[in-house]
């Protein structure tokens, strides 16, 4: 008999909602087939059994919120029998404590994963005694355990878990690599320009004596939510902003756009203003490193690849998918794998290293009709570049004439231990001569 427990299936997750059982009490069970789907905190993932045998309890309901590490079915054989109580997770639908009246002081961030985290949430209690397994048997890991030991070519095998029958965890693997290293916190999605809600506070008192009305309605955060709220007051609070804004003239960019559309004939890709800005910001990080880095505590860390988070907005927020080597990609690359990441961000279907080990960011509101903003920093990272909209407006031509011209206004957020003015005014030198420019950024 085995107990099934709630995985950590993200960096950053705390907790995930059991969104469907993929298997019914009865039902015979492989060792590595999905046994139900789950909610983290930044996509719904599939949750694959690590034992084999028949399903013999569930004591999670659909909808309901589990802590990691807390049971949630049990798997048997037929003759097994079941547990004479079981404690299930609280159900979702209850009420939400009131706030208290001073939010707790959030854990200090380090830096990015992939990036990978220094406070990570608490990971269930281990079992009885941790144990490697014997020559031959099966290794019982995590799925996030499985991918970081791939990644850095982990021989499982050779790793003693300390999960629930000596599953292996992530924090095994990493423990496994911490020799030269400490770990740094793995972001979560922070997205830019992410509105905050505040808690509902007690009923104040106005001149007259009336209470003013509280909320019609307070809606429990998602695990998506929470995880914004919270990095966001990190950044906010704990990393010094400073903002630079430049004005760009989006003439020439939009006549390229026009040329390479119309080349692409009917059912070609077509590339999108956004898809250029990615590229020409792939090309002036390129230019100016120093911006692809991040403060790493008595140090800074400076990244020789570039994987470039783009921010997309979704129900429930907002996700930023990563291009991996950016550098190496084509603009028609880059145009497909954005639509492609977009599009299964927007139904929950990113893996976590999709998501995860970003270098810079880009957030662009010019679509919601934003002339220009001041993004807040995607940490560890340590800028943001702000996009908006094309405007069409009177400009006075190098001749001294007054004509219609196309402006576009972009913004960089600099974490200023890391990046100083001097460097942030020269990446939007560099980004501004590449998009007024824009032949030079696709040779």
């Amino acid at each position: 008999m085995a107990d099934i427990t709630m995985p950590k299936l993200s960096d950053t997750m705390t907790e995930g909602t059991l969104v469907k059982w993929k298997k019914k009490v009865g039902d015979k069970v492989e060792s590595g087939e999905v046994i139900a789907e789950v909610e983290t905190d930044k996509a719904t993932m599939e949750m694959e059994s690590f034992d084999e045998g028949i399903l013999t309890e569930i004591y999670v309901q659909e909808g309901q919120k589990v802590e990691i590490g807390q049971r949630i079915a049990r798997i048997g054989d037929a003759s097994s029998p079941a547990p004479k109580t079981a404690t299930p997770a609280a159900p979702s639908t209850q009420s939400p404590a009131a706030p208290a009246a001073t939010p707790a002081t959030p854990a200090a961030p380090s830096t990015q994963t992939t990036p990978v985290p220094a406070s990570s949430p608490a990971a269930p209690a281990p079992g009885p005694a941790a144990t490697k397994p014997a020559d031959g048997a099966r290794v019982k890991a995590s799925p996030l355990a499985k991918k970081v030991a791939a990644s850095k070519g982990i021989d499982l095998s050779a790793i003693v878990g300390s999960g629930p029958g000596g599953r292996i965890l992530e924090k095994d693997v990493m423990a496994s690599t911490a020799t030269v290293s400490v770990a740094k916190p793995a972001a979560a999605p922070v997205y830019a320009a992410a509105p905050m809600v505040a808690p509902v506070a007690a009923p104040s008192r106005t001149a007259a004596g009336v209470a003013p009305a509280l909320a019609d309605r307070r809606v429990p955060l998602t695990g998506m939510r929470k995880a914004i709220a919270d990095r966001l007051l990190i950044s906010k609070t704990q990393i010094p902003h400073f903002y630079l804004h430049v004005e760009v003239d989006a003439g020439p960019l939009m006549k390229i756009r026009a040329e390479i559309n119309q080349a692409a004939g009917e059912g070609g890709n077509k590339i999108s203003v956004n898809d250029l800005i990615l590229k020409a910001t792939i090309a002036a990080i390129a230019k100016n490193p120093k911006t692809n880095a991040s403060f790493d505590g008595d140090a800074i860390a400076e990244y020789e690849r570039i994987n470039l988070a783009v921010a997309v907005a979704v129900d429930e927020g907002l996700v930023t998918p990563v291009i991996r080597d950016a550098r190496l990609r084509s603009l028609t690359d880059i145009s497909l794998t954005v639509k492609d990441l977009a599009a299964r961000a927007r139904t929950k279907k990113l893996k976590p290293e999709e998501y995860q080990g970003g270098t810079f960011t880009v957030s662009n509101l010019g679509s919601y009709g934003i002339d220009q903003f001041d993004a807040i920093i995607n940490p560890p990272q340590s800028v943001i570049l702000s996009v908006g909209r094309v405007m069409k407006q009177p400009v006075v031509t190098e001749a001294g004439e007054l004509a219609v011209g196309e402006r576009l206004n972009l913004g960089v957020s600099c974490d200023h231990r890391v990046v100083d003015g001097a460097i942030g005014a020269a990446f939007l030198a560099s980004l501004k001569s590449l998009i007024e420019n824009p032949v030079t950024m696709l040779v």
